[in-house]
């Protein structure tokens, strides 16, 4: 597997993964949690889009795609977001 964490001020990656690591069968689909903080909501979502576009993590499906596009709405941006928007919930 091909790995890199984000970093950065105001980012926290948590995660046993690194760059060769051989993600078994029957793995846990948490294998990081990504964390940013800032003085606004604004610069913690700003903060979080460039840390998950600089997340590398080859050879297993991730949800990066989809919180980006949550990160990235209108509705999200303007504090009108809430779980019930994600399809299948």
């Amino acid at each position: 597997m091909r790995w890199h964490s984000p970093t950065g001020d105001g980012v926290r990656v948590d995660t046993h993964v690194d760059s060769g690591y051989e993600v078994p069968p029957h793995y846990d689909s948490l294998l990081c949690k990504v964390i940013t903080a800032g003085a606004t909501r604004d610069e913690a979502a700003d903060r979080m889009i460039a840390a998950l576009g600089e997340l590398v993590c080859e050879g297993v499906p991730t949800t990066v795609p989809l919180h980006l596009q949550i990160l990235r709405s209108p509705a999200f941006r303007s504090n009108h977001y809430d779980t019930r928007a994600i399809p299948g919930i």
